[in-house]
């Protein structure tokens, strides 16, 4: 253990940083994180109304290895880069290394797309976990499921993650571990109940190929790829594996492994629930006009009665108040590092490190405010919440591609760390690209017909609105002083940091 922190601090040195951070975490904690924001238990079940109305079970059922096939592609390429790169800097940092010409500004763009898909998968996770919890306040209580009550609770549940991110990255660590586990049995306790206990499933004609839409548009090929979201939204989020890595050990190979085990293992065990939870729908049109406003609720309440739905639905809402915590935890290390380097406003403020928990709390708590003001729409927008998902999915996937395609670029000019593809580099990162430009455009596209004011998809508005604001701010000032990620000094400066941190912890 001693030579594997040394090893790593030394490369954390030779990319120009020093070791401010807590490097407490293993490699199946590194995991744990990704895993844990990807969660099945949270993506699947408050995207599953959404994929209900678009597309319906085919969508659901088929969308899900299709996007997870792809969603492969993308994160294999992330993880080789990531193994040259270990730095909590993660993307916007290999952006800067990668590009051989204007590495500031494929940096700065890559940073901000990566900061707007961050707050807004954030966003999506603990607003998700809101509703279900409206939900079962509703159905113990009578708490109705008003778009007030929802977003009291989505700021409450925020207020408690950015908390316990304060307490410091053992603490974490520790609840992260736990929601591998608590995802893992809760999707075997899900499938296996509503395997067993309902009198009646669905045939598997209607499960494999059942066809529904709701969306008005009346193409089924255009609503076939609307129904992606679901899949694609929940596929997001492991690139918290890099922000960590300057927090675990052996980073170099258990961040890339942290990258690509998450993808895998939540491919297979979401398939087996999306299949098992389609199977036991008892009535379609009553599960979408659930007065709890969670589909999945009224089908947990329709297959095992009302005491047996609460028990799953509690399942569900801690799988994703764990999902939630990670998140922030992943943000709010970016953040830290992209003001590390100057790149946000106020950036002196984030860049705080707690030298008690050797955490950077001031980035938790932007972290968690961003992604609630992210979330505000929905008081008067019913179709928000899929706005959040589309730009999260969007922030997240440019700023995943980016390094991708530069890397692309470099060709043999790349210096591979200790894990990478070899031969195969170059068709995997092709294909990357190639899906990441697709569903960049499909997911800004209407998702109801008539568009109105009330269901208008405004995730090209939020996108422009962050990339205007980058762009404005990087054509009027920073290009004059932004020179990608800052190197802390020389040798001994980096020590002399590293000793000051250590005697105000001792303290």
């Amino acid at each position: 253990m001693t030579r594997t922190v040394k090893s790593d601090a030394e490369r954390l040195h030779e990319l120009g940083y020093a070791q401010e951070l807590a490097r407490t975490m293993s490699a199946f904690s590194n995991f744990a994180v990704s895993f844990t924001i990807i969660s099945i238990l949270s993506g699947c079940l408050t995207l599953y109304g959404y994929g209900m109305n678009t597309g319906g079970p085919a969508l659901i059922v088929w969308g899900w290895p299709l996007v997870g096939g792809m969603t492969l592609f993308v994160g294999l390429a992330m993880a080789e880069v990531c193994s040259s790169y270990p730095t909590a800097g993660g993307l916007y940092y290999w952006a800067a290394k990668l590009a051989p010409s204007h590495g500031p500004a494929w940096s700065w763009f890559t940073g901000w797309f990566n900061f707007l898909g961050q707050v807004a998968v954030t966003a999506g996770i603990d607003f998700g976990a809101a509703s279900f919890l409206n939900a079962l306040l509703e159905l113990q209580f009578g708490l109705p499921a008003t778009p007030v009550n929802t977003i009291a609770l989505f700021g409450a549940i925020l207020l408690l993650h950015a908390v316990l991110n304060t307490f410091g990255v053992r603490l974490v660590a520790l609840l992260n571990d736990v929601s591998v586990w608590w995802h893992i049995v809760g999707v075997a306790v899900i499938v296996g109940a509503l395997a067993v206990l309902p009198d009646h499933h669905q045939p598997a004609s209607f499960v494999f190929g059942g066809f529904v839409d709701n969306t008005g548009w009346g193409s089924p090929l255009y609503v076939s790829l609307l129904g992606l979201l679901l899949a694609q939204y929940t596929f997001t989020g492991y690139d918290a594996s890099a922000h960590m890595t300057e927090e675990t050990h052996d980073a170099a190979v258990a961040g890339p492994r942290g990258i690509l085990l998450s993808i895998v293992v939540s491919l297979v065990a979401g398939w087996v629930l999306l299949i098992g939870i389609t199977f036991a729908i008892q009535d379609y049109d009553g599960a979408l006009a659930s007065k709890t406003g969670v589909p999945p609720a009224q089908i947990f309440i329709d297959a095992l009665g009302i005491t047996g739905g609460k028990l799953l639905l509690l399942i569900a809402i801690g799988a994703q108040l764990f999902c939630g915590m990670a998140s922030v935890t992943a943000n709010s290390r970016m953040i830290y590092a992209f003001s590390r380097d100057g790149a946000l406003p106020a950036s002196d403020l984030w860049h705080r490190i707690n030298p008690r928990t050797r955490t950077p709390t001031n980035a938790v708590w932007l972290a968690a405010g961003g992604a609630f003001l992210l979330g505000l729409p929905y008081l008067w927008n019913a179709t928000a919440y899929a706005a959040v998902t589309s730009i999260a999915v969007i922030g997240l996937y440019i700023a995943y591609v980016l390094p991708t395609f530069l890397r692309l670029r470099r060709g043999d000019a790349f210096e591979r760390g200790p894990w990478h593809l070899g031969r195969w580099s170059h068709l995997i990162g092709v294909v990357a690209v190639a899906w990441v430009c697709f569903i960049s455009v499909l997911f800004m596209l209407p998702t109801a017909y008539p568009v109105t004011l009330a269901n208008f998809n405004y995730t090209p508005v939020a996108v422009l609105a962050v990339l205007g604001f980058a762009g404005g701010w990087w054509m009027l000032s920073a290009r004059h002083w932004f020179t990608g990620p800052k190197v802390q000094g020389t040798p001994q400066e980096i020590a002399a940091i590293e000793r000051e941190l250590a005697s105000l912890g001792g303290s």
